[in-house]
């Protein structure tokens, strides 16, 4: 189990978000958001208005005039609601000492959380760990979905590629997993100029689409969509199933906001995204207005011939970074939920000397390549995977969507009225998209589901059980003060060796069962003694200053200390580096951490008959912990110092 985190409210401040101080800077973070950010949605224009007019699916929409705008129409005002206003103008203004994304979303909660209104609070929070959840299912979908559309392209250059495209897509996949460990700083930086060209093209391609048909730019007008909406609302209510395939990776702005700061971002949706991705709609429609065949792949069709293999390169290439981001996002939303206690701590790689928050979660990595093989080679197609995409995507634009207006009421107290007025329609047109992905549901909708599910179940499984743990453990360690009381008034016979020796525990109320061993069994106790407790702060990065607090246990003179080491939920605890911030004038002269030994408590789980959890919750927690992290790793303790005492707990 090792060192438990805790999930107390801070109000110190993190770290700032990195932000740009001259122009330079600004350029330099406006490209990175365009390599990182914006990969899953700015490939969305490959493959969404084919999977709208999909004759295949169990819900097709006649290919005409009318519909035709209508669908552009809704495509382009989808987009601007859900990502321009719910995520640029306000989700992003809800940060987390800089940092974004539905995570920290949670820890606001648990921060403001208005009169009367803890019930509600832990509501939305638990609703928050299911978006979560949804976001895991999303980054298994999306690199299948992504890569697959992209080489679907090579249908167009020739017609016998057809049995390549799978295996083609399998070998990318896998290679792409396999160079996670490395990490993506080196690649990281030809990302966004990669992202640019490709912006620049697609809106070029849209551009001469448009110019066959200068009409489509009605489209533009929300009358075509809310005619389309009102007035065939039995076809269009189905139709937005697909539509929402343009707003995939809407969360991604939020998500990696701490990266590059809310202004990068921004600057990059409305100055280049979204008019590329605006221009390659529009020149779509148009060209499936020219000619209703051009339906088998429009993306690709608006390139002229000779420019058709290229574009599936480059296409594949950006396919590639939006599958990267969302892998990255995976980690990153496992790391988070293991420091905030809904996960088992995890083995985390720090994969970038410079960038802060490129890490690398081993069984993470190896879980979403299984997955994602298995989806490409279940579903075969972009087209057949289009009815599982939306619904992870939908469901967490929604929760977003409600956590921010709660958070809007507790921290800034809004009035009701400008809630009511901003939430009612927002939330009205996510459900409408969430309850179309839900008619998919027997068609492949399901699948994300039943993804969330099993996550959001094994990490309130792994909540709870920890609770039961913590509460057990506890009794078993006892009163640390009466503990080292016994040992100062020499109630046990206890000889004291040099040295310094660091506990690991979980507070100052309890003894640590290693240290209760040592003493009950050895009769030995180190001359220095640290009793050492892990904080987790609900933020993202502490300052460096206020990292240690010490508390000399009601002495100054016995060699017992206790030393809490703070940190965020975005990064990994490192003792001795903590340790060497401690004063010496306050610890009875330096500490030997050069020979100091370090002492771990393992607890073995077993299953017993107090009523905790189900029995089957008790199987499933018990399993979840032998995925925990190796606690000298994690902590970067020296394994040929660490020792490590063994007791067993039943749950």
């Amino acid at each position: 189990m090792g060192v438990a985190v805790s999930g107390t409210a801070a109000d110190s401040a993190s770290a700032a978000p990195v932000s740009g101080g001259h122009s330079g800077s600004r350029i330099a973070l406006t490209v990175g958001a365009l390599g990182v950010v914006f990969g899953d949605i700015g490939t969305s224009p490959i493959y969404t208005l084919q999977t709208v007019f999909n004759p295949d699916d169990p819900h097709p929409v006649p290919v005409n005039r009318d519909n035709i705008f209508g669908i552009v129409s809704l495509v382009f005002w989808s987009v601007m609601i859900i990502v321009t206003v719910t995520y640029v103008l306000l989700a992003m203004r809800a940060d987390n000492d800089g940092e974004g994304g539905i995570m920290a979303l949670i820890t606001l909660l648990r921060r403001w959380t208005m009169p009367g209104g803890q019930r509600t609070a832990m509501m939305l929070a638990a609703l928050g760990i299911f978006g979560a959840a949804l976001f895991l299912g999303d980054s298994m979908i999306t690199p299948a979905m992504s890569v697959l559309s992209a080489v679907e392209g090579l249908k167009t250059v020739s017609s016998g590629m057809d049995d390549f495209i799978v295996p083609i897509t399998a070998v990318i996949i896998l290679v792409l997993f396999l160079v996670q460990r490395r990490g993506t700083a080196a690649v990281g930086r030809v990302f966004g100029p990669i992202m640019i060209v490709w912006f620049l093209v697609i809106g070029a391609c849209g551009i001469t689409g448009i110019g066959k048909h200068p009409e489509i730019l009605k489209a533009l007008s929300p009358t075509y969509a809310l005619g389309f909406m009102f007035g065939h609302f039995g076809i269009a209510f189905f139709a937005l199933a697909a539509v929402v395939l343009a707003v995939t990776g809407a969360e991604a702005l939020y998500a990696d906001m701490g990266h590059f700061g809310r202004s990068a971002i921004t600057r990059a949706w409305l100055f280049l995204v979204l008019p590329a991705c605006v221009l390659s709609y529009m020149g779509q429609g148009a060209l499936i207005l020219d000619d209703p065949s051009n339906l088998s792949a429009p993306f690709f069709l608006l390139t002229p011939s000779w420019g058709r293999l290229p574009m599936v390169l480059l296409a594949t290439a950006a396919t590639v970074i939006a599958s990267q981001a969302v892998i990255t996002g995976a980690y990153s939303v496992a790391a988070q939920a293991a420091q905030l206690g809904y996960l088992p701590r995890l083995r985390i790689a720090h994969t970038s000397e410079s960038t802060f928050g490129q890490i690398y979660v081993p069984w993470i990595n190896w879980l979403l390549l299984v997955s994602v093989l298995t989806l490409v080679f279940a579903f075969r197609s972009s087209a057949s995977l289009a009815y599982a995409f939306g619904t992870a995507v939908t469901g967490t634009i929604t929760i977003t969507t409600l956590l921010f207006f709660y958070v809007a009421r507790a921290k800034w107290h809004t009035p009701l009225w400008l809630i009511a007025l901003g939430a009612i329609p927002l939330l009205i047109v996510d459900l409408l998209f969430f309850t179309a992905n839900l008619t998919k549901l027997v068609h492949g909708a399901w699948l994300p589901l039943l993804i969330a599910l099993i996550a959001f179940t094994i990490m309130t499984t792994w909540q709870r059980g920890r609770e039961v743990v913590t509460a057990e453990r506890e009794q078993r360690e006892g009163s640390l003060s009466a503990f080292v009381d016994r040992l100062r008034n020499g109630g046990s016979p206890v000889t004291t060796v040099p040295g310094t020796a660091v506990f690991l525990n979980r507070g100052k109320e309890t003894a640590p069962l290693a240290m209760r061993a040592n003493v009950e069994h050895n009769h030995v106790r180190h001359a220095q003694v640290v009793i050492l407790t892990i904080h987790t702060e609900p933020i993202p990065r502490v300052p460096v200053a206020q990292r240690i607090s010490l508390d000399h246990l009601g002495y100054a003179d016995d060699g017992i200390i206790h030393v809490t080491a703070t940190y965020g939920y975005m990064e990994t605890p490192d003792v001795p580096a903590a340790l060497r911030l401690l004063d010496p004038a306050e610890t009875e002269g330096a500490l030997d951490l050069a020979r100091a030994s370090f002492f771990l408590s393992k607890i073995e789980l077993r299953t017993g008959d107090a009523p905790t959890m189900a029995r089957w919750r008790k199987r499933l927690f018990i399993a979840t912990s032998h995925i925990t992290a190796d606690a000298a790793e994690y902590f970067a303790l020296p394994r040929d110092r660490t020792v490590t005492m063994g007791s067993w707990i039943e749950v």
